[in-house]
């Protein structure tokens, strides 16, 4: 956003602030009584007295200090980082609610540190077994890039992230809530997607993207998109999902950026690339102790060079609030472990990448003001025998209000 941009967004925010701030002061001529102000979950609450409209208002600020680098390692110089970073990684406004019926909702996430738009969505939501959904958003497939950044476990995603993710698309979605008896208990997402990644409106040839997600609450009950047992399932609460995608574009990988190309892929052609990918996951929390686990694949057809590469991979993840396994230990803290892997062409065969994590949080207010402390080990190993690998370390708060 240039600089004359940037000047309107902040007029109209402070024009927007201040004509609630007014209405709030105002009987309405239907009901004559005040509109409810108040903080809730989701940070400033505004709605009408009839509950038919009502708009929150949250900011989120992600700061962290990072050594020797703070990314995940791509080419054998990241491991030669020697540098301390302290910036500001995330710093996000989110407006959302529903307007008319309470079923009819709306979503807006905005990046403030890079200037960009996140998510702009509506949703129909009145029957649980069908929702739809248009706009653009981060697609529901696999777990770990559906949970917000601001209720992960730890202070980063893994090394799986840019390797698999769909991340944001412009779209239609279908979803919902098939709630059975007993085991019978599902949830649905099938989306039919631009393809060409977030602030693109249009596909680059005539191929779109289709997803489709099915969860199974085979314990019968649903599972949260967030990390850690905060809320202490006095149950056992698990879920097993598969999802699939399929998609041909100019882009081999998908990230908040836009689509983009992992290494090895230079080339960058309408409908270049045909790309079918799956995973597997499971994930549950049971009186502190929570996992998530997810296995993928991935087939990259390069329609114009004849090459298909296939990649693959897996996380494994842990946490547990030792509280409750010895009181002495102070309630808010919790530990954490990750263990992920893939492998860049199994074709080839001859080269491994992994991640092991370990850190803690220590929860302030829940996810909404927390500090993580994590240190990685990172290992690249080629030809099982040539190995570039270093540790990583990581400090962050993260507050939201």
């Amino acid at each position: 956003m240039q600089g004359p941009l940037k000047i309107v967004f902040i007029v109209l925010l402070i024009s927007l602030t201040v004509n609630l701030s007014t209405f709030a002061q105002i009987e309405t001529k239907d009901t004559l009584s005040k509109p409810l102000i108040r903080y809730g979950s989701k940070g400033f609450e505004l709605s009408s007295a009839d509950e038919n409209y009502l708009m929150h208002i949250e900011w989120r600020g992600q700061f962290r200090i990072a050594y020797p680098t703070d990314t995940d390692p791509i080419t054998l110089n990241d491991f030669e980082g020697d540098k301390v970073h302290m910036y500001i990684n995330r710093a996000r406004m989110k407006v959302g609610g529903h307007s008319f019926k309470p079923w009819i909702k709306y979503y807006l996430e905005y990046e403030l540190a890079g200037s960009y738009l996140l998510d702009f969505r509506l949703m129909i939501e009145k029957y649980p077994f069908l929702k739809i959904k248009v706009g653009q958003w981060k697609v529901q497939y696999n777990r770990e890039r559906i949970i917000s950044s601001g209720k992960q476990q730890t202070a980063e995603r893994s090394i799986l992230t840019r390797q698999f993710t769909i991340d944001r698309q412009q779209g239609i979605s279908l979803f919902g809530h098939l709630k059975g008896e007993g085991i019978a208990d599902f949830n649905y997402w099938l989306s039919t997607l631009m393809g060409t990644g977030r602030g693109n409106e249009s596909n680059d040839d005539h191929h779109l993207m289709y997803m489709m997600r099915l969860q199974w609450n085979f314990m019968g009950k649903t599972l949260k998109f967030q990390s850690s047992d905060l809320s202490y399932h006095e149950k056992f609460t698990a879920i097993v999902a598969v999802g699939l995608v399929t998609n041909q574009s100019q882009y081999t990988r998908f990230s908040s950026n836009g689509g983009g190309h992992l290494e090895g892929f230079t080339e960058s052609n309408p409908g270049q690339y045909r790309i079918n990918q799956s995973m597997i996951e499971t994930a549950g929390m049971y009186k502190g102790f929570s996992w998530q686990q997810e296995l993928h694949w991935k087939q990259i057809n390069d329609l114009i060079n004849t090459q298909i590469t296939t990649l693959t991979g897996n996380l494994v993840q842990f946490g547990y609030f030792p509280h409750y396994a010895w009181s002495k230990f102070p309630k808010p803290l919790e530990m954490y472990t990750r263990y992920a892997f893939y492998i860049p062409n199994l074709e080839l065969n001859d080269e491994l990448r992994q991640e092991f994590t370990f850190g803690f949080n220590w929860f302030i207010n829940g996810h909404r003001n927390k500090f993580t402390i994590e240190t990685s080990y990172l290992e690249n190993t080629q030809d099982t025998e040539f190995q570039h690998s270093g540790f990583r370390y990581r400090l962050q708060w993260d507050i939201s209000f």
